[in-house]
């Protein structure tokens, strides 16, 4: 299988607290990696230095691919000011912001891809609604179509079940094995059971290690 990146003997922290010490981590075509480990253990740091929001203080990150438009994101919490007037429909299109740039208009077949992906994940009513409207399970399902509305390479997903109501729950965690098809995974989640029976390979992050199991 192609790797897509690697990260090589990698540091990474906030201010002068180090949360990641020489990590080492390879992701390929067709991988699903589940992470797990305690709280503070560096899970998230682990994330955002994979998704380059976190440059590391030694070591590097080789990304084999453009890492622009490499990633989707789901993040564990979907912040945003709830009073912000903005649709369904806006913030599933914004996932395609990264490939477009900020100043570029949303073309007929953008709008055509979005509605797609709302439709697919049970949300096509809720398009023109404000998002500060929706439940926390429907918002989470409006941020998974904006991970997934640019195809990328790699799905990264942060505690994805957080919000998602229970309707929905076996449904998306059958939906990850359907995307893997296409797609690489990594997800964070502290419900050991559901990543030892979904992921391909888990790796446990503790104390700044990072560990397979």
């Amino acid at each position: 299988m192609e790797t897509i990146l690697e990260l090589r003997g990698v540091d990474a922290g906030y201010d002068r607290h180090l949360v990641l010490r020489g990590v080492h981590f390879t992701l390929r075509e067709g991988d699903f990696v589940g992470v797990i480990g305690p709280n503070g253990g560096g899970k998230t740091t682990l994330l955002k230095v994979i998704l380059g929001l976190l440059p590391p203080r030694a070591g590097e990150v080789i990304y084999r691919f453009p890492a622009r438009s490499l990633f989707g994101y789901l993040p564990q919490n979907s912040r945003f000011d709830a009073r912000f007037p903005i649709s369904v429909e806006e913030v599933v299109l914004s996932g395609l912001l990264s490939e477009k740039g900020i100043y570029k208009r949303y073309t007929r077949a953008d709008r055509a891809r979005a509605r797609e992906m709302l439709e697919a994940y049970g949300m096509a009513s809720c398009r023109d609604r404000a998002i500060g409207e929706l439940s926390g399970g429907q918002v989470q399902r409006v941020f998974l179509c904006r991970a997934l509305v640019s195809s990328p390479r790699v799905l990264i997903l942060d505690e994805p079940a957080t919000y998602v109501d229970n309707r929905f729950e076996q449904a998306f965690y059958s939906l990850l094995g359907e995307l893997n098809r296409r797609m690489s995974i990594v997800m964070v989640s502290h419900d050991l059971a559901t990543v030892r029976a979904l992921a391909k390979s888990v790796i446990s992050v503790s104390e700044g290690q990072c560990k397979k199991e």
